[in-house]
């Protein structure tokens, strides 16, 4: 029996170009990463490059809701010219070009595989016209989901769309662009000043300039065929968890919508401690000689639009940091 064989491509080496927060809003150039398999050492695999923009270099990445839902593990896309492929091929399958009958010992059960590409003499012919496509493979890609992109090499003429499964598409790109999302932390303030007290509300904003949506745009270039995505995730809401149930959030479903100048809740203002705040918590109960860790957390709505005039919704993002608040009891005197 012949064993399959599944050929990743290199898309990339990983490669950041931060700017301090005053420039990230100029676009910063992100390949991809690389992928799993063996090393090639012919033929340009065809790279997917990103482009992030935004007003926040990013602290971490957003987390999908949906459980359920994941960047694609793998994919098609062009990856050699017919020239390259043949190289490849047959340094692959039978150890060099200039003994092309002489098949590698590990390799001769599945050479007749590609005797059929040889006939064809790899469709050398038309070079100029189309491109062999194959599959590449996210790095964090499992051995069972590499298997979803088993298939061998094919042709695709330049401008054709293969009727292939997981054939590379604004779409695919839009969800790789999804996983190079950065976006910034969630520290919140609070306040009054100093610890916070039983039974008095705790105020939490976040400024204006603190959220920006932030994009990222991914793109395929190659002979015949050039498509593109951008990924957008736009701030929406931040949620606020106390540490403790014996706390009160405000509002009570700990959502803290944000205002129409993109700022989230409202700033402490002196003599406002009695008052109810638009974002924050109520702690009923001290922390004693230890803190509560407040968990804050941003949700980002995704969309994409892409070539074509392709576009639509993602599953909603999460990102978001933990902060420890000490509370303690109000003190007060008898007289």
């Amino acid at each position: 029996m012949r064993k399959p064989l599944i050929v990743s491509a290199v898309c990339g080496s990983l490669l950041f170009m931060a700017g301090s927060p005053a420039m990230a809003a100029d676009p910063v150039a992100i390949d991809s990463q690389g992928s799993k398999g063996p090393d090639r050492t012919v033929g340009a695999a065809a790279k997917i490059t990103y482009t992030r923009s935004g007003n926040s270099p990013g602290s971490g990445p957003v987390t999908s809701v949906d459980p359920n839902w994941t960047p694609p593990p793998c994919w098609y896309a062009p990856e050699w010219k017919a020239s390259e492929f043949g190289e490849y091929r047959d340094r692959l399958y039978f150890g060099a070009r200039h003994d092309p009958d002489a098949p590698r010992d590990a390799l001769k059960e599945m050479s007749d595989e590609n005797q059929g590409y040889r006939k064809d003499n790899y469709n050398i012919d038309k070079e100029k016209e189309g491109m062999w496509w194959g599959a590449q493979f996210s790095p964090d890609a499992t051995v069972a989901e590499q298997a979803k992109c088993s298939d061998p090499p094919f042709w695709v003429d330049n401008g054709d769309t293969p009727d292939v499964p997981n054939a590379i598409s604004p779409e695919i790109l839009a969800e790789l662009a999804y996983n190079q999302i950065q976006v910034p932390g969630t520290k919140v303030s609070l306040a009054p000043d100093g610890p916070s007290k039983v039974n008095l509300p705790t105020w939490a904003w976040l400024d204006k300039g603190d959220f920006q949506p932030v994009s990222v745009t991914a793109s395929l270039d190659v002979p015949g065929l050039h498509i593109e995505a951008t990924t957008t995730a736009k701030p929406t809401a931040l949620s606020i968890k106390p540490g403790t149930e014996d706390a009160v959030r405000i509002p009570a479903s700990g959502k803290c919508e944000m205002n129409e100048d993109g700022s989230i809740g409202e700033p402490y203002a002196k003599g406002k401690a009695n008052e109810e705040p638009p974002c924050g918590v109520t702690y009923h109960r001290s922390s004693g000689n230890g803190t509560y860790n407040l968990q804050a957390t941003a949700t980002w709505d995704i969309t994409w639009t892409g070539s074509g005039g392709t576009g639509g919704d993602l599953p909603d993002g999460e990102y978001g940091d933990d902060q420890p608040v000490t509370v303690e009891e109000v003190q007060s005197v008898n007289r």
